[in-house]
């Protein structure tokens, strides 16, 4: 096991072949380190007018594919190991396994500046792999070009902060590895620092490390989500929510409401950035947890369900995925039931096969492993199938990327 170290930086792997997405002709160079005025340009991206929405997916050999949604053309991107887990930040995807996690660049992103957006392509490529025991959990914040990706690897119980700026010039670069006990855990990054989620409790870090603050007790540390207000952490007993402010960061408790009974959230979706997230809970419905307003809401459904996703526009769209495989639209303030698809991803389910369910803005995207398919859901139109793809080779994991 090692302990904690300085920053090091793991080569890339050989002359990767590169493959440009469609339409994509931007030289491959390094970038000089953007400033706070750049607005996430690197140097050798190109601005777009739109953003450059597209899915991009990990199949069971770990090929890399990506379908852009514009033009309806997909460019191979490279390899990766079998991948058991994959995350991603609208930019990147990183594939876990048992030995590591491999980083994918798609080469489409946006860069929020909160009152609008700038949209950017690059070349897509395969960066690299950070080494690891066990299939780790992944955190990513926002911004695919500041701040940091958090890695923790639960066999090893090494707990990994990625500068997420080295990415996106194409580098793989460790500011702090960290020694913890084997088991869950989480490395959270929230601004310039990171929440570090083990043995029942989270230590706040700088950068490099050093700690930034009291511990605070988490008994089973299990799911995180990044919001426009903040960083969640999922605990046995509700979330913690960190923020920074001028003082440095801060910790906050949102239990569950006294007295439920429901089982606890571990797995929160939403759309990128909004302050509402959801998240399973079993046969009681769908937990809501609003972090602006620092509160839970356990919405009632009609069924079981197996993934949710708040939409948190105006209407309140609410998805969810049942067992069976069907896609639900709901009111995600009361749980009525607005709309159903057929099961269109119930092979995978019954199989125990991965299954991704998506939300943007406008549209939703769900894909099956066993189907070998990919839908567009435009969930406020009756969940109707605004387009089908049936990629070469059958997607795995697939994120939404560009957005």
């Amino acid at each position: 096991m090692r302990s904690s170290s300085p920053t090091r930086r793991v080569a890339l792997l050989g002359a990767l072949a590169v493959f440009t997405l469609a339409g994509c002709s931007a030289p491959a160079a390094s970038a000089p380190e953007p400033s706070v005025d750049t607005h996430g340009a690197i140097d050798g991206a190109t601005e777009l007018a739109e953003p450059a929405l597209g899915l991009t997916s990990v199949d069971a050999d770990g090929r890399v594919t990506h379908l852009d949604l514009l033009e309806e053309t997909t460019t191979e991107i490279g390899e990766v190991r079998v991948p058991t887990a994959v995350h991603s930040d609208g930019r990147y995807l990183f594939v876990a396994d048992d030995e590591g996690v491999s980083i994918v660049d798609s080469g489409v992103w946006t860069w929020d500046h909160v009152d609008h957006f700038h949209y950017y392509r690059a070349e897509a490529r395969v960066l690299g792999d950070v080494d690891g025991g066990g299939t780790a959990t992944v955190a990513t914040s926002n911004s695919s070009t500041t701040g940091g990706t958090g890695l923790f690897f639960p066999a090893s119980g090494e707990a990994v902060l990625l500068d997420t700026e080295a990415l996106s010039k194409g580098e793989i670069v460790e500011r702090f590895r960290l020694d913890r006990s084997s088991g869950a855990g989480l490395v959270v990054p929230v601004g310039s620092f990171a929440a570090v989620a083990a043995g029942d409790e989270v230590s706040l870090h700088t950068a490099d490390g050093a700690e930034a603050g009291a511990r605070t007790p988490c008994v089973d540390p299990a799911g995180t989500i990044t919001t426009r207000v903040g960083a969640v952490i999922g605990c046995r007993d509700g979330a913690l929510l960190v923020t920074v402010a001028d003082t440095g960061p801060a910790v906050e408790r949102i239990p569950y409401p006294e007295g439920t009974t429901a089982p606890r959230a571990t797995v929160f979706a939403n759309r990128e950035g909004r302050p509402t997230v959801a998240a399973p809970a079993g046969e009681a419905g769908i937990w809501m947890l609003d972090t602006r307003e620092r509160t839970w809401t356990l919405v009632p459904t009609a069924e079981p369900v197996v993934q949710a996703t708040a939409v948190d526009d105006k209407d309140a769209h609410l998805l969810a995925l049942t067992p069976d495989g069907r896609v639900l639209v709901l009111d995600g303030e009361t749980g009525q039931l607005r709309a159903r698809t057929e099961p269109l991803v119930g092979a995978s389910l019954a199989a125990g096969r991965p299954v991704s369910l998506l939300a943007d803005q406008q549209r939703a995207y769900l894909g099956g492993a066993e189907e070998g398919r990919l839908w567009e859901l435009d969930f406020a139109d009756g969940a109707r199938v605004a387009r089908e793809f049936t990629p070469a080779t059958a997607p795995l994991f697939t994120a939404e990327t560009g957005r």
